[in-house]
């Protein structure tokens, strides 16, 4: 153990120790990982992490994303995807659409189908509860995992039910799990400038609280890159990690580069691959309480996606098939992988491709 700590000798100090000993990190320490140029070391104590938890595995799935509406109420500064009702590209998917789309998971073989969209102003509770019970009903077997944080409050606004009241109607009808969307970052000022009309943190927080007490797991995100400071990012690691400490019900912590095309901050510069390596990293170092850490390929690229995995991600998503969101914002990465490309670009690394299911149990 000595040597490990001489090889590590950074100028990150105490930090190295805390990890290497397995102590719990501080916002001081978040802060000095975030101003500290020192990448390799960061990614060597979170390569530590990382390999402590899930050893040499990287975790991928065979997914497909339905985008069931790009119509939404709230125009985010930051979203490429949305559109008023009346807007030239605006669409809304009919159930049939939707399990005609879902229906290509039997030749996929997906075990799950990730479904999110915009706030849509004129349809009702009984719209999505339709939707997932059909896909229920038709696919048994395969997990749903549907509906930002957001998107559930939004749910319960327009039906005049509580949170709970809407997640266990939905739950009821099949819903599995939550995406970690719409968290965007935590902090007040941000989302005043950014998102005035989305749900506060607090609220987001709130919603996910409600899903875990109902036995529910979902993912937890943070979208970066934009106007958020370094405070700003640790702040709201630790709030998941809070909330994480009181409920264990988040699997995976997804970091999300801002990506500007489209968007009303389209002057803005995408993220450079030392920052979301930082993200990922840092990520894995501040969340000792969560088990995964994803890099969304998609968002990030499949090379960098592939150097994550040295700097504390044991996750890269999955097949996906059809991602439209991203997309819109300009992301160059293809819409889909298969099975073998993803298998490959793991073993590339080193590292042992493992197929999951979304609650992370092994597939054979």
């Amino acid at each position: 153990m000595q040597l490990l700590k001489n090889i590590l000798n950074t100028d990150l100090g105490n930090i190295q120790e805390k990890v290497i000993d397995g102590h719990r990190l501080d916002s001081e320490d978040g802060i000095r990982l975030f101003e500290s140029p020192d990448i390799l070391a960061i990614g060597n104590l979170a390569n530590l992490v990382r390999e402590r938890i899930n050893k040499n595995r990287a975790y991928y799935i065979i997914n497909r994303h339905i985008n069931y509406t790009n119509i939404c109420k709230n125009r985010c500064k930051f979203c490429a995807f949305s559109r008023d009702n009346d807007e030239e590209g605006a669409y809304q998917m009919s159930i049939k659409e939707i399990l005609d789309k879902a229906s290509q998971i039997i030749h996929e073989k997906a075990t799950e189908l990730h479904i999110v969209g915009g706030l849509h102003p004129e349809l009702g509770l009984d719209y999505y509860v339709e939707m997932i019970g059909s896909i229920h009903e038709r696919f048994p077997h395969v997990h749903i995992q549907a509906f930002t944080a957001v998107e559930i409050a939004h749910f319960a606004d327009i039906s005049g039910m509580s949170i709970y009241e809407t997640l266990k109607k939905l739950k009821d009808a099949g819903l599995g799990s939550l995406p970690g969307g719409g968290a965007e970052v935590f902090s007040t000022d941000v989302r005043k400038e950014l998102c005035p009309e989305k749900l506060s943190g607090e609220e987001w927080l709130n919603t996910m609280r409600t899903a875990h007490n109902l036995g529910m797991r979902s993912n937890a995100t943070m979208l970066y890159g934009h106007i958020e400071s370094h405070k700003d990012r640790i702040n709201h690691l630790l709030k998941l990690r809070e909330l994480q400490d009181e409920t264990g019900g988040f699997m995976s912590f997804i970091p999300l580069a801002f990506h500007p095309k489209n968007t009303d901050l389209k002057d803005f510069s995408s993220t450079a691959g030392m920052l979301d390596l930082k993200m990922l990293a840092i990520g894995r170092l501040m969340l000792d309480n969560f088990d995964h850490i994803k890099a969304f390929w998609i968002m990030i690229g499949i090379k960098l996606a592939q150097i994550s995995l040295s700097f504390g991600v044991d996750d890269i998503d999955g097949t996906v098939a059809e991602e439209r969101i991203t997309h819109s914002a300009g992301a160059e990465t293809p819409e889909a992988l298969t099975v073998d490309e993803i298998k490959s670009l793991i073993e590339e690394t080193g590292r042992e491709p493992v197929e999951r299911d979304t609650l992370y149990n092994r597939i054979n």
